[in-house]
């Protein structure tokens, strides 16, 4: 069997994404920039965080992307007193009195962890370990994790009461963070008549776990020039830069490097689902608020006067001067 080339590859993902996103139109009315975003973070080894108000079909969401990817799917519902074995697992004692590792929900390809600022910070921190370290620790054996692997970790923007919200440098695990609105009037419409009635539409199984890991490794093969490269440098670098009235006006904190390296992978993965070969400027403008909405710390006159951090970004791409 003659090996596909990778220009072959990248026409062939760009294809199956196009038929990904008819499957997942069967059952998700709208979303489309959720969903593209989402894809760009599982082909480019990432995690999300997803915040929105409950009742958006966040978990159809992703059940629906993980059949139609063909990977096994897991949804953990975080509580107050969720301990850490209650999502990796934990040993017992078998009939034989042999200690036996019974594996915990944390196994599985897609992660949906709902609510992840419901739960103490240490339960918070042995899924981020999973989500870092690809592997799991119980009683001093390793684990590792079903390959490919992926968290998208919800947060409830409204109810903060209770919660323990994630630290800056946990939140900057996530590759993305993804604000899910409200659906349009048309939209809500045609999910009303698609979930009241007995009919349930199915997505059919698009991708193999090993075309998925194939196509992940095409994205870090994807060239870039040095031009878009220093690009998403400096506008990560925008973010901490005191001389810029914007960064002194609005930001107290700044996104760090991981931001740029995210950038320019999510880039390439946007590239490649456009049908390109190579990403540029605007690819990186794209997935830009993404990457860096979680990673930005608004100064109090930025809150008090109700601004965004993507009313931030968006200024200062366009302060860039290229």
């Amino acid at each position: 069997m003659t090996p596909i080339s990778e220009k072959d590859l990248a026409i062939q993902l760009h294809n199956d994404y196009q038929t990904l996103k008819k499957e997942l139109a069967k059952v998700i009315v709208g979303q489309d920039e959720v969903i593209k975003e989402t894809i760009i973070s599982i082909f480019s080894k990432g995690h999300c965080l997803l915040i929105g108000v409950p009742g958006l079909a966040k978990t159809l969401l992703v059940k629906t992307i993980a059949d139609a990817l063909g990977l096994q799917f897991s949804r953990i519902q975080f509580t107050p007193d969720l301990m850490p074995s209650d999502i990796l697992g934990s040993e017992i004692l078998n009939e034989q009195k042999q200690f036996q590792f019974i594996k915990g929900p944390i196994f599985a390809n897609i992660i949906l962890a709902d609510e992840i600022n419901r739960t103490p910070p240490k339960t918070q921190s042995a899924l981020l370990e999973a989500m870092q370290e690809q592997q799991v620790t119980v009683a001093g054996k390793l684990y590792p994790l079903p390959q490919p692997f992926f968290v998208l970790a919800t947060q409830n923007p409204i109810e903060q009461e209770g919660t323990y919200p994630l630290p800056e440098a946990q939140l900057d695990r996530f590759m993305f963070s993804i604000q899910l609105d409200y659906p349009k009037f048309e939209e809500e419409v045609q999910i009303v008549k698609q979930t009241t009635t007995n009919q349930q539409a199915r997505v059919s199984k698009i991708f193999s776990e090993q075309q998925i890991i194939q196509y992940q490794e095409l994205v870090r093969k994807v060239p870039v020039t040095d031009f878009v490269v220093e690009y998403a440098v400096k506008l990560v670098q925008q973010t901490r830069d005191k001389s810029n009235n914007i960064t002194k006006n609005w930001i107290e904190w700044g996104a760090g490097p991981r931001a740029s390296q995210y950038l320019i992978i999510g880039a390439k993965c946007h590239a490649l689902l456009n049908g390109k070969f190579s990403p540029d400027r605007e690819d990186v403008n794209a997935v830009a608020n993404a990457v860096l909405q979680h990673r930005i710390v608004l100064n109090y006159k930025a809150e008090a006067e109700s601004i965004k951090p993507k009313e931030i970004i968006q200024q200062l791409i366009d302060s860039i001067k290229l």
